[in-house]
């Protein structure tokens, strides 16, 4: 199990919505200068010196990753809301390892335990790649060097299973896991046993992909994604808070006039979106739906319910997806409170898919736990980026400028 080395087997081994956003900032922030940054929430889960030096050393590589024309020919044919002008870019692209700063800050009573310090600073347009395989390689590191108490067995029966209790129970749902995962060899397998279960069992559920473009390709997939929330806190930024919101959904109509129209609600709090929402009818009548990713999934659905009718909008024909730290049994709920309120419901299940293991040692009775971390977008041009979200307490960004952004939109300190 053991490996120093970590490398993406594809450039497409991230998720979609990077892409699009990649494309959007082509668009409209081409010259824009970004800088990303690590956190990891859990303070009490060291990393060792080894593991980070082995992720420095993989990061190092990582420039030899591209597209190739196979793939190129393939994202033509299955993205076709990706323009000619962008495949071309993409296809030129390589990562930059100089762009990416790594440093281990060792705890004060052992030199070989401590925490990294990442960052990723340069062009909006080739920095926002690096956020999704960055968490993958850490996350695989850990679990090779750091973290060895776990093996696959079982891996991709629980997959099936969780995929035959989803279909049975009629939800819609993709595979979302590739920031946290064990390891890509374990994606492939959960991906490899979501696509058995729907080979042998029939609705009313369904898998309607995964978010990997890499093995949506490799497994005849639908890839699957939108928009995240650095494309809102980067507007926010750099044109103004607001209207951020409103502005985002423009400029992104803007380059997907037909395609990828789901709000992401809540980068600012969901009810600091319905303001600019309600501001626009016939947008929020063209769109799909929304997504929802934090707070409370359970008052969600009913509020949405609200927000539509209030202008005139048969939310019966609108979607909710739901992506927040999401289990089987969560998804099911939610599903029949979407079917008791009137919206379709889809699911993005992603960390419970691909890193959902025993300790060895345990005997399957003690759990393995995933890393909890995040990159996020710090800055862009300089300007500090925040993410409020509606857990109102767990605010992502610069104090002052959370404090800043709270104050605009009339939120509890």
């Amino acid at each position: 199990m053991s490996s120093r080395h970590v490398l993406p087997p594809s450039l497409l081994d991230t998720d979609l919505y990077k892409f699009t956003m990649q494309q959007a900032v082509l668009r409209h922030f081409r010259d824009v200068q970004a800088t990303y940054r690590f956190t990891h929430r859990d303070k009490d889960v060291p990393f060792t010196r080894e593991c980070i030096d082995a992720f420095r050393d993989s990061v190092s590589k990582f420039g030899a990753l591209s597209l190739s024309d196979e793939e190129c020919a393939w994202l033509k044919a299955t993205c076709p809301y990706f323009s000619d002008e962008y495949l071309h870019y993409l296809r030129q692209y390589h990562f930059k390892p100089e762009q990416v700063a790594i440093r281990f800050v060792p705890l004060e009573h052992d030199a070989n335990l401590g925490h990294p310090e990442i960052e990723a600073v340069g062009p909006w347009l080739e920095t926002i790649l690096w956020e999704v395989p960055l968490m993958a390689c850490l996350s695989e590191l850990y679990f090779n060097v750091v973290d060895t108490d776990w093996n696959y067995a079982g891996q991709e029966e629980q997959s099936y299973a969780k995929a035959e209790d989803l279909i049975k129970a009629g939800c819609s749902f993709s595979e979302f896991g590739t920031r946290r995962r064990r390891s890509y060899h374990n994606q492939d397998i959960v991906v490899q046993g979501l696509v058995r279960a729907t080979k042998d069992f029939s609705g009313p559920g369904k898998l309607t992909g995964t978010s990997n473009v890499h093995l949506a390709r490799l497994h005849g997939l639908s890839p699957v994604g939108t928009i995240a929330h650095e494309w809102f806190m980067g507007i926010g930024a750099s044109k103004g808070y607001e209207h951020a919101n409103g502005i985002a959904l423009t400029l992104w109509e803007e380059v997907y006039p037909n395609a990828l129209q789901l709000a992401l609600t809540d980068t600012f709090s969901t009810e600091v979106f319905y303001k600019d929402f309600v501001e626009d009818p016939e947008r929020a009548r063209r769109w799909k739906g929304l997504r929802q990713d934090s707070g409370d999934p359970f008052i969600y659905a009913p509020r949405a319910r609200e927000i539509y009718e209030s202008l005139g909008i048969d939310h019966r024909e609108k979607i909710i997806i739901f992506s927040d730290a999401l289990s089987v049994e969560k998804a099911k709920k939610l599903k029949a409170q979407c079917d008791e309120v009137g919206f379709t419901a889809s699911f993005g299940i992603g960390t419970s898919f691909t890193n959902d293991f025993k300790k060895a040692s345990s005997g399957g009775t003690e759990k393995s736990k995933a890393l909890n971390m995040v990159i996020k977008l710090a800055a862009v041009d300089g300007k500090p980026c925040v993410k409020i979200s509606d857990e109102l307490t767990k605010n992502t960004g610069d104090p002052d400028i959370v404090k800043l952004v709270k104050q605009i939109y009339h939120l509890p300190l």
